[in-house]
Order: C-alpha cells, then structure tokens, then sequence
C-alpha cells in the first residue's frame, strides 16, 4: 500500500501495532495536582493527540517513589495507589481513540528542582550539577549538590521503577519507558564527569550503563514477557547540550547491546539537535540511531525536528530509525499526523507556548489564540 508520507505507515512496539510510526514525545507539562495527581486538564491534553491521530503517546516524566525521584514542583508521579486512580481517565480517555499510551518513568537525581517529600537530592557522586535549573518547570537559581548513593540507594531506585510499572500497567497503561536520558539519574550513571564511583557502577561503560540494565530486567521480571518496555537515552542533556559519550560509536554499541540483553523492546534516542542526520551521526558515518538498530535489533524511536516532512522521510527511508518522537512540533499541531497526510502547512511552534511555565494551561491559551486544535 502507498502512503503519502512513510511516517504514516504502520508499525509495532512489541507487540502493540501502531496505525502510523509517529509518537508524541514525552514534555514536562507540571500540570499535576501537589501531590502527583493526574487530573482532568491532562486526560484532555493526553486526548488530543490521540484524537488527532498519532500512532502511539508516551507521557511527560513521571516520578517513582516518595523519597528522591521527583524532579519538578506539579509533576505526576506512579508512586502509590492513589495515583494509579488518578491516571485511569486518562489512560481511558486516550485509549477512547484506539491509540496506546506508554508511561514514561523517571528519576530526577541531582537534577531535581522540586520535592514534595523534602528530601535530598541524590546521585551517583557528589558532584553539582553544571548549568542552571529549568525556570519553565519551577526551577530556582542553583542546583544543590546531591548526595552520593549508597548500595541501599541503588536497590530503592530499581524497586521504585520497578514498582512503578506494575502500578503503569495497573493504570491500564500500555507499557513503560525508562527515562535514562537528558542528564537525569540513570543518565547520571552513564556520563563520565557526573559518575565518579569507583564501584561495579563506575568507571567504563560497561559499569556506567549497568544500573539502567538492572532496572530494565527488575521491570520485566514484576511485568512479564508480554508488556513493553522503551528506554529513552540521549548524549546531551536539559544542563549540558554539548556532552557526547566520549567512547563515541564503541560506547554506543556497549549501551545498546547491555539494554538488549535487558529485554527491551525499543529505544528511544533523544534529541541530538534538530538537523538530526548531521548532529546524530558518529565519526565512522553512522548515526547513533541507525547503530542501535543495528546492535540491538529493536525498533527505535528518533526524536529532534522530526516534524519536518523532508527530514522525518530522509530518517525512514535512510533507515536511520524506526519510529519517529515528535514533541514542540505535536505541541503545536496536535493533528499532525493527518496535516502530514494532506500536505497542510504546521503551525510553527512558539515559545510563549510554554511560558512563563510549560503547563498545560498556558499552552491552551496560547492554541486558543492560534485556533489550534
């Protein structure tokens, strides 16, 4: 069958079939109640992008335990029963549109700027973290310099999001994604100057990926073989867009087999700039989402300026990637999907959408303005 773009052909995670390969990239929206709730606002936020026809959604960040995970003030969190209620309408409402919907798990680490349970923050070692907090999701003018983890901690990180995606499928979930990305704790682990131990979780690769290995089969051992689990990695990070992993494509071919041991069922590579083809590509002329296809031999999820239609082609066809994330282009056009079928031009996006907080409520006012549905 021809399809007027090849995002728009189907696909599979696991063994969830997907109407087109386009996903709704996970954005901090901090629109939860205080104390972690989804509510109302969010199934209806969650709702549009299924109504406007993406193929899968995976949500913002969600926080796993009631210690240290959290990392901005309003952020949901899978962290007891009652958020397990809370999320259910709106897993209900986006499923209502026969579209699946994967929670994302994540632990802020050194890079959290909002704790509700008072907390410190904690980390692989006790190093401040460079750059500044977020001022779009809460943050203030200074990191603090966290706590460097004992053996207990690390055993109450991989239980927590373990724990957390027994609650996700509980909540009528369709799966989890692991968020070891964007310079948050198990990125923490992966990169070099913020990961000082000297332990069987530091010093190569092989170490510095292992706790987000341990994680991936804690989860698969409480789910089962047959709910999907993602992993969301990236080089740069929310506080450093320069870092890559100094090791380049033979640190890559590390990380990538470790998590396909694990049990994956997909990666997901974050942004790695928005002329994606270029910025992602490794000294020996591969990209690093073409090698995880290659070494783990999972689908795999590009994310950066994949709202643009010559470039979302170029990584298809180019079998640079499976799937395609899309995040400020699907906040802007949450019908993307069939704008992309039509050939109708996208609203651009605009950084008062998320201003002066990427909430929800801030970005509808602003589509109002815009008449973007």
């Amino acid at each position: 069958m021809q399809y007027p773009h090849p995002a728009l052909s189907p696909s599979f995670i696991g063994a969830i079939a997907l109407r087109n390969r386009l996903a709704v990239a996970p954005m901090t929206r901090v629109s939860a109640t205080p104390d972690g709730l989804a509510t109302a606002e969010m199934a209806d936020y969650y709702a549009a992008f299924a109504r406007g026809g993406f193929g899968v959604i995976v949500t913002e960040g969600i926080y796993t335990d009631t210690t240290h995970s959290q990392g901005y003030p309003n952020q949901p969190g899978l962290a007891t029963e009652a958020h397990v209620q809370a999320w259910k309408p709106v897993t209900d409402a986006v499923h209502s549109h026969g579209v699946p919907f994967i929670a994302q798990l994540m632990h802020a680490g050194a890079l959290s700027q909002g704790n509700s349970f008072g907390a410190a923050t904690i980390a692989p070692s006790a190093v401040t973290p460079i750059g500044r907090p977020l001022g779009e999701y809460g943050g203030s003018d200074h990191w603090p310099t966290p706590r460097a983890m004992t053996a207990d901690d690390l055993r109450s990180v991989v239980d927590g999001i373990a724990d957390a995606a027994v609650r996700a499928r509980e909540a009528r979930f369709d799966g989890v994604e692991v968020h070891a990305a964007n310079g948050y704790l198990l990125d923490q682990f992966l990169t070099v100057y913020t990961n000082q131990r000297d332990d069987d979780y530091g010093g190569d690769v092989t170490n510095r990926i292992r706790l987000t290995a341990e994680v991936v089969m804690a989860i698969r051992d409480r789910v089962g073989a047959d709910f999907p689990i993602g992993v969301r990695l990236s080089q740069t990070k929310v506080n450093d867009f320069t870092y890559r992993w100094p090791g380049g494509a033979a640190d890559a071919e590390v990380v990538f087999a470790a998590l396909a041991r694990a049990g994956v069922d997909y990666l997901h590579i974050a942004s790695e700039g928005r002329d994606f083809i270029d910025t992602a590509r490794l000294s020996d002329g591969r990209t690093i989402t073409a090698l995880a296809r290659e070494v783990a031999a999972v689908p795999v999820m590009a994310n950066g300026g994949m709202h643009d239609r010559g470039q979302a082609a170029d990584v298809l066809d180019g079998g640079h990637a499976d799937l395609l994330s899309v995040g400020r282009g699907a906040l802007a056009n949450p019908d993307l999907p069939g704008r992309l079928a039509s050939g109708e031009e996208l609203n651009p996006f605009d950084h008062a959408m998320i201003q002066p907080m990427a909430t929800i409520a801030n970005t509808r006012e602003w589509s109002a303005t815009q008449r973007v549905g």
